[in-house]
């Protein structure tokens, strides 16, 4: 991993097509701002990650979950 040092206002390029810049840094807190083609799927890790869990079969969660794999 890649560890970048940046103030507010200050960008990072990935590759020739995606900008990363930090807007704001309050308290705890990081915004930033990501440029990126409408191809590119940008997604917070926490949620990336509940993407990965197999979810209920219907709406409640009464513990009955759907395998992905069957």
């Amino acid at each position: 991993m890649l560890i970048l040092s940046r103030r507010a206002g200050e960008t990072i390029l990935i590759g020739d097509d995606i900008r990363v810049t930090v807007s704001a840094i309050q308290g705890g807190q990081v915004r930033v701002g990501i440029d990126a083609p409408a191809e590119v799927r940008i997604v917070r890790g926490e949620l990336a990650d509940a993407d990965s869990q197999p979810k209920p079969i219907n709406g409640d969660d009464d513990g009955v979950v759907e395998d992905p794999d069957h």
